[in-house]
């Protein structure tokens, strides 16, 4: 279908200017309205602007300019039928091929800080989405364009069939208009919910940022796709640097690596094996905390994940050099240690954004046939939320390795015990059955290093047996939520043992 004419209207003025020049190339009318029309005019394209074209002008601070019959008339006439061409020929309308439309910037706008309910409502737009589902229904003879990255695409196409774009191609393009007026009129939805913390229809919508090889096993197909409302600093932000394509599995334990990174102010540095920390180190020197966080459990360590939450410099990298990783995740990487690195062809390195963190609000687990969904474990307890329940009371240095391996246990599938000493890890218990076989692992990973470590468990203890086991093994500090019936057993037994015990009060299931 040859393109005679062509509405435009964009909120996104990337490539505008060069499409028109396309357009003009072809002999194609343009009609446009307010900015738009200002910036094709000011580069020397000439336009029909609406208001010329319906004899009206915009109304109501522009909320009505192009709800008018000679502009949907236009775009919905279907050219196959008479009666429809014979009305537009009466009424003086002449048929437009051509719809190019993006929104105003609602989820941009909502986004802002401190962003007021007026300015949200300003910002939704009604003849833009008007416009693109009377071009996407009649999808047949019109060519409707949303996004500005196509424009190139279609202005080839158009070049290499005389001014005509393709059916298949209008087809594709209209396809795409449905789902972009769809996915605005979801982020209008969820903003008017706002109030609801769980609104009554849930709606996700999720842009597709590749195709993977495969799925956690090789006979299961796969992709990545990124949240529209995705949070700054979130992985689906990050830059691939060097290495292999990103997997399936890569995907999961870089998100779980770069989570638990981001607990700690501090430098820290994170090791990630199977979605569980195998070593998590906090320390002033970079290359050290690297060593001990792969270190506290190097067997685990072989084919891991590591994250850092500072740009990693070149000592560091010489140190990664040395071992199997499959990945480094950081806020960026030194000249010098990026010429290391990518010495191994197939190491994935990953930049993230100089962006403040921001995990998602919701966290979403798929059930068949179904959705959980949940506020995110976003709690951070502080010394000051916390109780020393034993005679016995923890040192200051015992205080700061409580508090750092809480914050690990936080992202340790449960049952979770994480031994901890100079801000190391020692030993993780991960995903076991009952929380005493969790700190026998954890006993059993630490080793002969176990003796004087403190102890993380992210629920309570319903029996005294894990205490048992952990004095044997020589641990003098626990912490853990407290809320058990046994609570005083629990209690009993670590002041027999000299040990001091910590309640936060709160837990950190991570089924």
């Amino acid at each position: 279908m040859k393109v005679k004419r062509a509405l435009i209207s964009v909120s996104d003025k990337a490539g505008l200017v060069d499409f028109g020049r396309g357009l003009k190339k072809h002999g194609v009318t343009i009609i446009s309205t307010g900015g738009t029309a200002k910036a094709l005019t000011e580069a020397g394209i000439e336009v029909t602007k609406v208001a010329d074209l319906t004899g009206f002008p915009e109304i109501l601070n522009g909320r009505v300019k192009s709800l008018h019959p000679k502009i949907h008339g236009g775009i919905l006439a279907r050219r196959d039928l008479k009666d429809h061409m014979d009305q537009l020929a009466e009424h003086g309308i002449d048929p437009i091929d051509m719809v190019v439309v993006n929104l105003y910037p609602f989820q941009e706008t909502i986004k802002k800080p401190n962003v007021t309910r007026e300015e949200a409502i300003e910002n939704i737009d009604i003849g833009g989405p008007s416009m693109i589902r009377s071009a996407a229904k009649n999808m047949s003879a019109v060519t409707v364009v949303v996004d500005p990255s196509r424009y190139g695409e279609v202005m080839t196409e158009m070049d290499q069939n005389n001014g005509e774009v393709t059916e298949a191609t209008r087809l594709d393009l209209g396809r795409e208009a449905f789902r972009h007026t769809a996915d605005y009129d979801e982020a209008i939805y969820e903003y008017l919910e706002e109030d609801h913390d769980f609104p009554p229809l849930l709606k996700l919508v999720f842009d597709k940022v590749s195709d993977l090889r495969y799925g956690e096993n090789p006979h299961q197909q796969a992709a990545f796709y990124k949240d529209e409302m995705a949070g700054p600093g979130t992985l689906v932000q990050a830059q691939q640097l060097h290495g292999k394509a990103l997997s399936f599995n890569n995907i999961l334990d870089f998100d779980a690596a770069w989570r638990i990174v981001n607990e700690f102010d501090e430098l820290g540095v994170v090791v990630i094996k199977h979605n569980n920390p195998c070593g998590t180190c906090v320390a002033p020197d970079m290359a050290d905390a690297f060593r001990r966080a792969f270190d506290a459990d190097s067997v685990s360590a072989f084919g891991s994940v590591v994250a850092v939450n500072r740009p990693v410099n070149a000592e560091t990298a010489k140190a990664m050099i040395e071992p199997f990783l499959e990945g480094v995740i950081a806020p960026g990487f030194d000249e010098d240690a990026l010429e290391i690195l990518t010495t191994k062809k197939n190491l994935r390195l990953l930049s993230m954004p100089d962006l403040p963190y921001a995990p998602e609000a919701r966290d979403v687990k798929r059930v068949q046939g179904g959705l959980l969904v949940q506020d995110a474990d976003t709690l951070t307890e502080s010394r000051d939320d916390m109780e020393v329940v034993t005679t016995t009371k923890p040192s200051e240095d015992d205080w700061r390795d409580l508090v750092f391996a809480w914050r690990v246990a936080k992202h340790v599938k449960s049952n979770a015990i994480v031994l901890a000493s100079g801000m190391t890890t020692v030993g993780v218990g991960a995903g076991q059955m009952s929380r005493v076989d969790s700190t026998a692992l954890a006993v059993k990973k630490g080793g002969e290093k176990v003796q004087g470590t403190v102890l993380a468990s992210d629920a309570f203890f319903p029996f005294p047996d894990a205490i048992e086991a952990a004095a044997a093994a020589g641990i003098k500090a626990i912490i853990q939520p407290g809320g058990s019936i046994r609570d005083d057993e629990v209690i009993a037994a670590a002041n027999e043992h000299k040990i001091s015990m910590v309640f936060t009060g709160s837990r950190h299931f991570r089924h």
